[in-house]
């Protein structure tokens, strides 16, 4: 199964809960780098209040949401690039945001980018692609199959459960408390977590 296959299967926020535990890579300049996927948004396209092509929404910096599935985002707030994967069919632009990983690959290379280390290393959107080295808009709109950027087709951990909340920074619209944001319980690269709710013996995984 392509990954293509693996977004195009399911509604967008059922994807987002099946892809915690995916292995998320990039091969960097530096080497390989990325991690366990530990956080994700759903955005549910033109009826989602907070999705950037709600409304029906289209300009040159969303079209990647319009692409096929597995067609790669990236759009930056603040000055702080962010990674979203389109997940259904052309023309319909639902979305993921990738929001927290777990370092499995090249963390001394993502420290050395962010010059820090520990849990903050990934443990949010903008923070994760600095970590990574993305800080450009080069891999907009590319397939993640012919791309530098790769998910990994099956899991590679199993979560012991899932967490649904509330989006982070959707402040408006009808959809603003929807639980479309899905995390690894017990995972201490979850972002905006307490220590009291990390599982340091297990960080979340059945295996």
């Amino acid at each position: 199964m392509t990954i293509e296959n693996f977004f195009a299967k399911a509604t967008t926020d059922i994807i987002t809960q099946n892809l915690l535990g995916h292995e998320l890579l990039y091969q960097s300049p530096k080497g390989v780098v990325g991690g366990l996927i530990v956080e994700a948004e759903s955005y549910m396209g033109i009826k989602d209040s907070a999705a950037h092509s709600f409304q029906g929404r289209r300009s040159p910096s969303n079209e990647a949401l319009y692409g096929p599935a597995g067609t790669i985002y990236i759009y930056s707030i603040y000055g702080h690039y962010m990674f979203d994967i389109a997940t259904q069919a052309a023309g319909e632009p639902q979305g993921i945001l990738i929001r927290a990983l777990q370092p499995t690959q090249g963390e001394k290379i993502m420290e050395q980018n962010r010059h820090l280390n520990g849990y903050n290393l990934t443990n949010g959107p903008g923070k994760l692609m600095a970590a990574l080295g993305i800080n450009s808009f080069a891999l907009n709109q590319q397939l993640l199959s012919q791309s530098p950027l790769s998910v990994s087709p099956q899991r590679k951990k199993e979560p012991r459960r899932i967490i649904a909340a509330p989006r982070v920074n959707v402040s408006a619209g009808a959809w603003q408390n929807r639980p479309l944001r899905f995390y690894v319980a017990g995972n201490p690269y979850v972002s905006g977590t307490a220590k009291r709710s990390w599982e340091l013996s297990t960080w979340g995984w059945l295996n």
